[in-house]
């Protein structure tokens, strides 16, 4: 049995993180995509050290032109620069899209003087429209030509691939290893069209480490399966998801397979992708309450999952919230068409750690203290089905007015 490691950490900024790590650069600019003016639309994160990479993209069938050439880009896993561009998907493009995405990085690879092949593409916006590739290319000379390593920079380069999203999502982390300090960075984007699969979202993620790309592959899918992989806020998957991260070595710190370095730098990641995940939940479009929905008790992890997602994606439940509603017959409702065999008769259901549910009948509680509990920020059910020893966690968002009129005036 393997002895738990636990991991000394310290959140090092919460703002302008992605340069933290040693040999890291970024900068973003406004290049015109977006119809805002000196809103950022184009950044790019570079590393100075040759680095390893690795990382995940949309389930959807429908993927856009840069997740095409990412997925074959990321094949040698030797990766030292990103180059993002938001306000214009590259989705839906045909032909030309992918010609597009091909001389993104032919641009950013002379710019930075280094190889196509460790440069990875996204794009992030409205999915259909061409690229206006004449604004791109004066957007990669322009953020190439000055690169930094400054909290401004990193700022500017979280803002560069925010679309519907009301705050930059970003944070820094130092753990100790072997004595040393390294650094784990990330930002992240997405507000609307969240779903469980890596749905949704960009994020990148930098970290001074050395690492195996196979091995950095295998830590970035674990994180994303406990974190990523358990957000939604309104079902919908999207064509362009892209996670990625570059490890450096600048650190000097080697991680190995089955190493207790490896444990750290696992709690690490899990730390910062756990962060991000929440972010953009938190950030939901017109989302006034964070919802996390605890599923134990369940037969299996497969079974605890699929009731947890079945009321996370619930119209009627996440407006009963918003409404600061605990309308148990809804959670309970949705829990029960999930594809999984329940037995109401063992199944108890909390929310704000209040019993409202118990063993196939309404329990008695103060209502009074259940619905001042409704109106906070943060909302948790809980239930628990007595039938195993699996669960599952889920984080979701309300669903408001607000979220209609943003999906209804947003050209997608």
């Amino acid at each position: 049995m393997k002895k738990e490691i636990s991991c000394e950490m310290l959140i090092v900024t919460e703002s302008g993180g992605i340069v933290v790590p040693k040999g890291f650069k970024a900068d973003a600019t406004y290049c015109g995509i977006k119809t805002i003016k000196d809103s950022f639309d184009l950044g790019i994160v570079f590393s100075e050290y040759k680095s390893a990479g690795a990382a995940l993209f949309t389930t959807n069938q429908i993927c856009a032109a840069p997740v095409k050439l990412a997925k074959k880009i990321i094949q040698k896993g030797c990766i030292r620069a990103f180059v993002v561009n938001s306000g214009n998907a590259n989705a839906c493009t045909g032909e030309q899209g992918y010609k597009d995405a091909i001389e993104m990085v032919k641009m950013t690879a002379n710019c930075l003087k280094i190889s196509e092949e460790e440069i990875l593409v996204a794009s992030t916006g409205i999915i259909g429209r061409p690229l206006p590739m004449d604004k791109i290319t004066a957007g990669i000379k322009a953020a190439a030509t000055s690169l930094g390593n400054t909290p401004a920079h990193g700022n500017k380069m979280a803002k560069a691939i925010m679309t519907t999203d009301t705050k930059q999502k970003d944070i820094a982390i130092r753990i100790r290893i072997n004595n040393k300090y390294v650094f784990v960075s990330g930002i992240s984007k997405g507000a609307g069209m969240i779903a469980p699969n890596l749905a949704t979202m960009l994020c990148f993620i930098t970290t001074d480490v050395a690492m195996p790309a196979p091995l950095l592959h295998e830590c970035l899918r674990t994180s994303v399966e406990s974190s990523f992989n358990r957000i939604t806020i309104d079902g919908h998957m999207s064509t362009n998801d892209t996670i990625a991260i570059i490890a450096n070595g600048a650190s000097g710190v080697n991680i190995l397979p089955d190493s207790q370095e490896l444990q750290i730098f696992q709690q690490g990641l899990d730390y910062v992708t756990s962060y991000l995940a929440k972010a953009i939940v938190r950030d939901g479009e017109g989302a006034t309450k964070f919802i996390q929905i605890d599923v134990v008790g369940a037969g299996s992890n497969n079974d605890a999952a699929r009731i947890a997602r079945a009321i996370a994606d619930s119209p009627l439940v996440k407006t009963a919230i918003n409404g600061c509603d605990p309308n148990w017959g809804r959670i309970i409702s949705a829990a029960g068409y999930a594809g999984v065999a329940l037995d109401e008769s063992k199944t108890n259901l909390y929310i704000n750690d209040i019993l409202i549910f118990s063993k196939g009948m309404p329990a008695r509680c103060d209502m009074n203290l259940l619905s001042k509990s409704m109106k906070r920020s943060e909302i948790n059910i809980r239930l628990e089905l007595g039938l195993g020893s699996y669960a599952d966690t889920v984080w979701t968002c309300d669903l408001s007015h607000e979220y209609v009129k943003i999906n209804a005036e947003y050209h997608t």
